[in-house]
């Protein structure tokens, strides 16, 4: 019976039947599982019986192994006893006249099943009235005994709704014993980090920025875990201490813990409960002037034309002409990194007979502009129109999982310019500013080379009412920019 299968005798029926290992049986309370399959063709049964018996030998390894514990169930067991513990003081506290919170109200279901067990209630009314023979002192006896009696029903309740094996009762009742050796686990679990990914991304966040949001309030987490402290104000200052980032990356990360804070408090019930008295220990914090990172508060560098032809010449002399292409269109356009990576073969339009850029919306509403092609970058248009084999003019080896075009080139630029010597304030964005600073040293308006760039002006009559300058006159001051002489591969 190799395949599960059984017919019983006189029937045509098919049965799928497994033998329940010894050591479970008591617990499956059988030794054979047996089902009918509804069918009488071989073929049939044997599709028919794989998902039965991968639900029975699951049971069958839930009944070996148990059910793994949740995150946190160590705090939750501690909470748990020390609220049992809580509501018996109090009841105590109220015996001799100290004003104390009310017990809670009992289940009505349970009181009803505890009533209709006779047993269990004269139990129960024997052991009350034989310590109410000794006064107040047999009360709080009775009160401390029906508490520890409580309290020693969280290790068999735990037991029996998660099927625990020995070696876990042990560890559940170890920490039980001594909670105080018990680290307290992080308040900021899996399972809210999940609701809190599924609310930020329900609202149409984009998951870039998700996932940094998110990853800081991991990062959080496993710091809490490891040091075992509260989430309050000095541990948030003693995780902001350890990460060691600039003054502006620090203040990210209070942002993204305060965002996570407001979600928490109102949409986490458990949460708003356990801190309705405490202060978002994400604020009031005084960061650190200058250190972090070593390009912290200094401004980035531009390119000069000696130092365009030079990250060029490198890129060429490394084989990669591709990145030798996009430095090109970085010194000529000064649009950004990913912008060019995804330009195609449509994005080159002609306006007013003129060719040029036709930019989509990226960053900003500024960010879809039409910019005039500058007339030496027309040949290397040429030429990566007609080179192209997916559409697009720049190619690139992979794109990252939020979908950038330019993440793997983008790496590549950062190699390269450490290789040839240039310090990390230059970056491919240093092209933007190099753009933006040769267009306002050629005199050209500060509304147009924002225009050319995809800037806000910050001016209402040009954002909102005008529609920006002319081809020609867009043209005429891409013209300003100075011609790099680079050699073709």
């Amino acid at each position: 019976m190799a395949d599960n299968l059984i017919q019983k005798k006189g029937e045509s029926t098919w049965y799928v039947r497994l033998a329940v290992p010894a050591d479970v049986q008591s617990k499956l309370k059988t030794k054979v599982l047996v089902q009918s399959l509804k069918t009488g063709l071989r073929k049939e049964a044997m599709e028919r019986r794989l998902p039965i018996l991968t639900e029975w030998k699951q049971r069958i390894r839930t009944a070996r192994e148990g059910i793994p514990l949740p995150e946190g169930w160590q705090d939750e067991i501690i909470s748990l006893h020390d609220e049992i513990e809580g509501m018996f003081q109090n009841v105590k506290l109220g015996l001799v006249g100290i004003e104390a919170p009310p017990p809670p109200e009992v289940d009505p279901v349970i009181e009803a099943r505890m009533r209709n067990n006779p047993k269990l209630v004269a139990a129960f009314q024997g052991l009350v009235q034989d310590h109410l023979k000794d006064g107040l002192a047999g009360k709080v006896r009775l009160i401390d005994e029906m508490s520890k009696g409580f309290q020693s029903m969280i290790p068999k309740l735990y037991t029996r709704s998660f099927n625990l094996p020995i070696t876990q009762q042990a560890e559940v009742n170890a920490v039980l014993l001594h909670p105080n050796q018990h680290k307290s686990k992080s308040p900021i679990t899996s399972a809210r980090i999940k609701a809190y990914r599924e609310f930020r991304e329900s609202r149409g966040g984009a998951a870039k920025h998700v996932d940094q949001q998110v990853g800081k309030m991991e990062r959080l987490s496993e710091f809490l875990k490891k040091e075992g402290h509260p989430l309050n104000f000095d541990t948030v200052d003693n995780w902001l201490k350890s990460l060691d980032r600039a003054p502006k990356t620090l203040s990210q990360y209070l942002m993204a813990g305060t965002a996570f804070w407001k979600w928490a408090m109102k949409y986490d019930a458990t949460w708003r409960e356990e801190y309705k008295d405490k202060v978002n220990p994400f604020t009031g914090h005084e960061l650190p002037q200058g250190g972090g990172s070593e390009t912290a508060g200094k401004e980035r560098e531009i390119y000069t034309q000696a130092d365009t032809l030079k990250l060029h010449r490198a890129a060429l002399d490394n084989g990669d002409k591709p990145l030798a292409d996009l430095i090109t269109l970085g010194w000529y356009t000064g649009a950004r990194i990913e912008e060019l990576c995804r330009l195609n073969k449509d994005s080159v339009i002609a306006v007013d007979g003129i060719r040029c850029f036709d930019f989509p919306k990226s960053k900003s509403k500024a960010s879809q502009r039409v910019v005039p092609i500058h007339p030496k970058l027309l040949p290397t248009i040429e030429r990566l129109i007609e080179e192209t084999k997916d559409g697009f003019l720049i190619p690139t080896s992979s794109h990252d999982h939020y979908g950038k075009r330019s993440h793997a080139i983008s790496k590549a630029f950062g190699r390269l310019r450490t290789a040839t010597g240039f310090s990390k304030l230059h970056v491919f964005h240093s092209f933007r500013h190099t753009v933006v600073t040769a267009l306002i040293r050629a005199d050209v308006t500060d509304a147009l080379a924002k225009e050319l760039v995809g800037h806000e002006t910050g001016s209402v009559t040009h954002d909102v009412y005008s529609k920006g300058a002319s081809t020609a006159q867009k043209l005429a001051a891409i013209k300003k920019l100075a011609v790099i002489h680079i050699r073709h591969a």
